[in-house]
């Protein structure tokens, strides 16, 4: 994929040394109790209450970190669990987890509040069944721009193929995201694995690159808001989160489609205490309380019973709740296999152009 304050996003800017640690105790209790619960989420992508409540409904203390990309999460479990309970992965990181054999497969009789989860959500390519992790939210990456600035978009081409906005632009520093927008203004699956392809989509962001004021980790909404630039590819949530402070802000999911991301809560395998974890998980899904979050955060939710509790304003509109139309054009991303290293060389070239 944003709080009710400017500055707080679904994927904000940390630190440029990575995550920081957020020790959240609403119970009262010492660092020191038995009853502990370690989270490790996007930044602001809970509810205003959520943690909150949670710890006074049970007694349990949670200990919040935040990650900044799903890398930089990934990269903490390859030598194995550092000590999370719950973790956040979205949908292509989330099936290369489930490969290394990373996720606890989840027991559903612990999970009484799974039955409200979306029937469209139930199957997904990357855990058919959803037996590691229970739907969140989803959502699209798009355009955000300054309508006096910028005019009518409705086109990639917008970022890709516009000189006169040099200086004025920015990207999203999220590798697989970029290049998948890319590689679908250019025609092609944001999921290739053709050599050729891909090292278009490279060539096309060398050349945009020219013309950006920077790839920004999830701090675009907030130089948009500023006037620093006029047009960011950002999370739909993060900008309209911005856009309900400022009238002349907008954000459009470009005719060429986008792509969607869906991410699901997980316990990962070694998590010191699965109990208080299968709590949250079925606390987090309670309608009401899903639903408190999605208030909060701006984003499409999974969950059918919590649609009632939700504004109608976010339910009316489409850069939340996308169109089928938009939508059939648009893709989430898959592990591309050993393909990785041609993504991950492709960026790496990016970056040093």
């Amino acid at each position: 994929m944003t709080q009710l304050k400017t500055g707080f996003t679904r994927r904000h800017f940390l630190q440029a040394t990575g995550a920081v640690a957020v020790a959240v105790s609403f119970g009262g209790k010492s660092a020191l109790a038995a009853d502990k619960l370690n989270v490790y989420n996007w930044d602001t992508y809970i509810g205003d209450r959520t943690l909150g409540d949670f710890s006074k409904a049970t007694g349990i203390e949670v200990q919040y970190d935040l990650y900044a990309n799903l890398e930089e999460m990934y990269a903490k479990f390859q030598t194995g669990n550092p000590g999370y309970d719950v973790i956040f992965p979205s949908d292509y990181m989330l099936e290369t987890m489930i490969a290394a054999d990373m996720l606890l497969e989840l027991d559903r009789s612990r999970l009484p509040n799974f039955k409200h989860v979306d029937p469209n959500f139930l199957n997904p390519s990357f855990d058919p069944g959803c037996k590691y992790n229970i739907p969140y939210f989803w959502g699209s990456v798009g355009l955000g721009f300054r309508k006096s600035k910028v005019g009518n978009v409705d086109s990639w081409g917008a970022l890709f193929d516009n000189p006169k906005l040099a200086g004025r632009m920015a990207m999203l520093a999220d590798s697989r995201f970029v290049i998948g927008v890319a590689l679908l203004y250019l025609g092609y699956s944001a999921n290739t694995t053709d050599p050729a392809e891909i090292n278009a989509a490279r060539d096309l962001l060398i050349k945009t690159k020219r013309n950006l004021k920077g790839f920004v980790p999830d701090s675009g909404q907030d130089m948009l808001i500023s006037g620093d630039i006029d047009l960011v590819m950002e999370w739909n949530g993060d900008i309209l989160k911005v856009m309900e402070e400022d009238d002349d802000l907008s954000y459009v999911i470009p005719k060429e489609g986008t792509v969607i991301w869906i991410d699901g809560i997980c316990i990962p395998k070694g998590a010191p205490n699965v109990d208080n974890a299968y709590k949250f998980l079925n606390f987090i899904h309670e309608p009401r309380v899903k639903a408190e979050i999605a208030n909060t955060i701006h984003y499409a939710t999974t969950n059918a019973s919590a649609k009632q509790y939700i504004s109608p304003a976010d339910l009316a509109n489409p850069a939340i709740y996308a169109s089928d139309e938009v939508v059939a054009k648009s893709q989430a991303l898959s592990d591309v296999g050993n393909a990785l290293k041609l993504y991950d060389a492709a960026w790496t070239a990016v970056q040093a152009a």
